[in-house]
Formats: C-alpha cells, structure tokens, sequence
C-alpha cells in the first residue's frame, strides 16, 4: 500500500495588489516613531529582499473557510472521488475566519466543520477538525492524514492549506507587504500505484524560539491596544531557517533512500525569495554539491507569502502546468519543506 496525492485544487484570489499600492502607507518603527526611509526606497529593498512584486487578497465577502471549500471542492473533482467516501478532513490555518474590518477571529464551529457543512457531507464519520501549526500546517496535515491511513484508521483524507492574512497584517509595519490570502487543498488516498509519501520530518524548537512570530500591537501608538496585529521577529527566524530546514530535509530524505541526485523539485514555503534560495544552498551544500538549475519552483513573486497555503497552491499549480518552464513527471522525487510559527519545522520525500 502506498500513500498518494490523488487530486489537488487551489483558490487564488482575484484582488491584486502590487507594491506600488503601499506608496501611501505610513510605515513605522515598532516604538511609533517615523521611519527613516521614504516609501520607494522601502518597497525597492522589500523586493530585492523578498522577490514580491505583489500579491493577492480576498474580495471583502470571503472568509477563509469560503476560499478553503473553493480549493477542496477542485481537489475533490480533480481526485474523482465521492467527498461522502472521506474519512478526515483537515483544515490547517492559525488565525481562523476573520471578517473584513472585525477584531475577532471566529473559530466556532471549526473551519473544517464549515467545509465538510459547505461540501454537504453527509456521513458522520467523515471527521472534521483544524489544525494550529504555523505555516507549515499543511504538510504536518498530509503527514497526519497518511498516519492515519497507516494505522487503517482511514483511507481518504482532505488536507487544506488557507489563510486571510490580509486581515491581520498591521498596516504601520513594513512587514506587512510580505503577507497575502490564498488557499490550496489535496486528496491523500492508500493506493495500489507506486510512488507516494517515502519518508518525512517534522519538529518544534519552542525553548527560545516560540515567539518568533506573534500578536502583537500596531506600531501606531494610537491604535486600540486590544486589537492585536501579526508580527514577527525577521532576522531570528531567517537565521533559524537557514539552520533548521536544511537538517530536517537532510534527514528526511537520508530516511527515504533516495539519493540527492534524485530529486527533481524541492516546494519549499514560499516566504522569502532570498531565504529560500539561502535554505536550498545549504540543504545542497551539505551533500558537498550545488543546486541544479530550476530544482526550486516559485510563487511568492506574483502571490506573495499566503503561510499555509503557499506549498499546496504551489503543488496545485505545478502539476497542472501553470509555472513557467517548470514540470512533473510521474515517477519524480520531491520535496515539500517549511518552516513557520511555533518554531515548527517539516518536509515530505514523495515520489510522484
């Protein structure tokens, strides 16, 4: 028996928003005061660093869960299967439905008890449940979906990926252009075909790193203190990235057997273009060798960083030929590797 991707979906949202939108944005330091450089000098470093030229936001109307059903009703269409045959549905986001101007998030019923509402599932069995796991939460969702299929305890599992972070940015904050809204969504089945989930890592650094990101104030001092902002501490999660996710993908795909020569992609969380590219230079250098050309597929230039839906929007739309000069082929090794909140770590081996 083998684990597989039988079919994926993705929502992308249709608000685009470029960096050029930001020019009128009263950017600040986290103490309030003015920052010191003006706005074209900022958003030129932010792309250099970052390789955002813009990214996506939903339309006021939609909700997290809305975009999810969008990009699971695909991924079930894709699969061909019947969404009432589904044993688990896992929905992995961290900030939940949070409507257009509110200061709460909504969180009950979970989001993916509103999938599974909005699919019209009716079997009771098909259980339903969030997962809080930082950006990587998508990938520790197929990691739990095949877990549970190992143990037969299910055989068809949805994995979603969605956040609105577009709706819980802080507007005084430069960080805030690196953040957009998207969601993505993959069937996991047992399978007699080859190929399928070879190997996988997954760990959580809290002892210094936990609050790496976290909610915190409006960098404008006379915002409502009691409405709380994403905020994250950039340098220390860059720099733990760097060390980190080149381990757990080592380890990950030492456990697999399969030799670094073998890899034709690596989908890595598409949240900085110059870390990503950083991580992959060491996750090669420790097999003593260099990156080939086009092993790193990316994303982030046109939809930003969408956390936990940037792997399976990217997996989506990978393998349905929308990436220029990029491709699958059945039989290709692959891996998906993230780092986020928490700090958790992960990566996958898959054959294709």
């Amino acid at each position: 028996m083998n684990i597989k991707i039988t079919g994926s979906g993705s929502y992308i949202p249709t608000e685009i928003v470029s960096n050029k939108d930001f020019a009128q944005h009263v950017f600040l330091n986290d103490d309030g005061s003015p920052f010191a450089h003006p706005n074209d000098v900022v958003a030129k470093k932010f792309l250099e660093i970052t390789g955002i030229q813009e990214r996506r936001y939903v339309k006021d109307d939609l909700l997290s869960s809305d975009i999810a059903t969008i990009a699971a009703k695909k991924a079930i269409e894709d699969a061909n299967i019947d969404p009432e045959t589904l044993d688990y549905i896992i929905f992995a986001h961290n900030f939940g439905n949070v409507r257009k101007g509110a200061i709460q998030t909504d969180l009950v019923p979970s989001l993916a008890t509103r999938v599974k509402y909005d699919l019209r599932i009716k079997n009771p069995k098909c259980v339903a449940y969030d997962m809080l796991f930082g950006c990587p939460g998508w990938i520790e969702g197929v990691i739990q979906a095949q877990a549970f299929i190992r143990a037969g305890m299910a055989k068809k599992c949805l994995v979603i990926g969605a956040e609105t972070l577009s709706r819980v940015v802080d507007m005084h904050d430069r960080d805030s252009m690196i953040y957009s809204d998207g969601a993505g969504a993959t069937v996991i089945e047992a399978t007699n075909e080859e190929g399928g989930i070879l190997a996988h890592q997954t760990a959580t650094f809290a002892y210094d790193e936990a609050y790496y990101l976290f909610f915190g104030n409006s960098f404008n001092k006379t915002h409502d203190p009691d409405v709380r902002y994403i905020k994250m501490q950039g340098r220390k999660i860059y720099e733990f990235a760097l060390n980190q996710v080149p381990k757990a993908m080592k380890e990950c795909l030492d456990d697999s057997g399969i030799a670094i020569d073998e890899v034709k992609k690596i989908l890595i969380h598409q949240a900085n273009e110059k870390m990503d590219e950083a991580i992959i230079q060491r996750f090669y250098k420790l097999y003593e060798k260099t990156p080939p050309e086009g092993i790193m597929p990316m994303s982030i230039h046109k939809l930003g960083n969408s956390s936990v839906a940037t792997v399976p929007t990217l997996y989506d739309s990978l393998v349905k030929g929308k990436i220029e000069n990029q491709s699958l082929s059945s039989g290709d090794v692959i891996i998906f590797a993230s780092v986020g909140a928490g700090m958790n770590v992960n990566a996958i081996v898959y054959r294709m």
